[in-house]
């Protein structure tokens, strides 16, 4: 459920991550100041519920300039650029959801982020299959919470608020067996979709302590590294909207993948410790199965 680290990177991790993190913080000012103005719906995407801001758009459009004006020869893979990849030559793409948690940002509610990954691709490939997450960041700008991670560099929490204080190293809660796990989950934008899943959640709920919804994928995995939950499942998901928040959650020593051993992806992204994960995993599969949900 790792990728295997190249034997050598592309850039320098914690190089990239101070690039990531200043941009991150910028954009995340950027959209509270936005949100304190008031929201508009630029557009709807896959349905009526999948909405985009003039924020989400803006906000992608700064992350992209500071990002071309300080690695030119990088790619770019972001949401609102129709999910398009424009190829680099350093062998290092950005995947960016400009805000995680777009619902949540329209009715201000305050669990939305900015999340920014630095990936090194093959063949210019922007895969979460194939690829080697590099650094991560993810920021809530609400809360000033700015979550952050290295390839092997560990993940920490620091504060907006106190940016002098020291990091807090995250570790995810291990010894918790499925009855006492506390899960975070999602729904898709497809009505369709939302009842096969309602299905499955309900096999879910009496096997464990309880269930949340918090409507950020990239909050909801990085809650994971910090203990906040013990596991997350989550089917649907764009590479942008884990990117940064998956090696956030491994670096917090949390197993993250999909079933089997596959990668996350929109079919299953699955993140807690490993032991927890050795019997959620099976569970979730077999829920999923009988609800009718694709299980590849």
């Amino acid at each position: 459920m790792t990728a295997t680290p190249p034997a050598s990177f592309a850039a320098d991790p914690a190089e990239l991550l101070a690039i990531a993190r200043d941009i991150a913080l910028e954009a995340g000012e950027l959209v509270r100041r936005r949100r304190s103005e008031g929201v508009e719906v630029a557009a709807t995407k896959s349905s009526i519920a999948d909405v985009v801001t003039f924020a989400d758009r803006e906000s992608e459009d700064l992350i992209r300039a500071r990002l071309a004006a300080a690695r030119p020869d990088d790619g770019f893979l972001g949401e609102e650029s129709a999910g398009e990849p424009t190829p680099g030559t350093s062998g290092v793409v950005w995947v960016v959801d400009p805000i995680d948690g777009t619902v949540n940002y329209l009715y201000d509610i305050p669990a939305y982020a900015v999340s920014i990954a630095a990936v090194q691709v093959t063949d210019g490939v922007a895969d979460p299959a194939r690829w080697t997450a590099l650094a991560g960041v993810v920021v809530n700008p609400v809360l000033g919470e700015v979550f952050t991670a290295t390839n092997g560099g560990g993940a920490f929490l620091t504060s907006m608020q106190a940016p002098d204080a020291q990091p807090r190293r995250l570790a995810v809660n291990t010894d918790v067996d499925l009855a006492r796990a506390l899960v975070g989950t999602g729904f898709s934008y497809s009505a369709d979709t939302r009842v096969k899943q309602g299905r499955f959640i309900t096999g879910l709920v009496e096997k464990v302590r309880d269930i949340r919804r918090a409507g950020s994928a990239a909050l909801d995995l990085c809650s994971v590294a910090a203990g906040r939950l013990d596991a997350y499942a989550e089917r649907g998901l764009n590479p942008w909207d884990h990117a940064a928040a998956a090696l956030i959650a491994r670096e917090a020593g949390a197993r993250v993948g999909g079933f089997g051993e596959a990668a996350e992806s929109d079919v299953m992204t699955l993140a807690g410790s490993p032991a927890l994960l050795a019997e959620l995993e099976p569970l979730l599969f077999a829920l999923h199965r009988d609800a009718g949900l694709p299980l590849e």
